[in-house]
């Protein structure tokens, strides 16, 4: 998908290729629905993750503590 925003037709076209048919009246609302996710996941793309390693490599318990006790 481009960065246009997907208009009702569209939706519609896209649903249609996936083998769900979209009633008439849901069209505008699966665009909107559809742009809203689209604008959400583009700002999480430019996000800066550096250093962040990939969360397999997250063990749950094995936290150092490096505070004084």
């Amino acid at each position: 998908m481009s960065a246009a925003e997907l208009t009702p037709l569209e939706a519609a076209l896209w649903a249609a290729r996936t083998g769900l048919p979209l009633p008439e009246e849901r069209h505008s609302v699966v665009a909107a629905t559809a742009n809203h996710i689209h604008s959400v996941v583009s700002v999480l793309r430019e996000l800066d993750f550096g250093d962040t390693p990939p969360a397999a490599a997250y063990r749950a318990g094995e936290e150092k503590n490096d505070a004084a006790v």
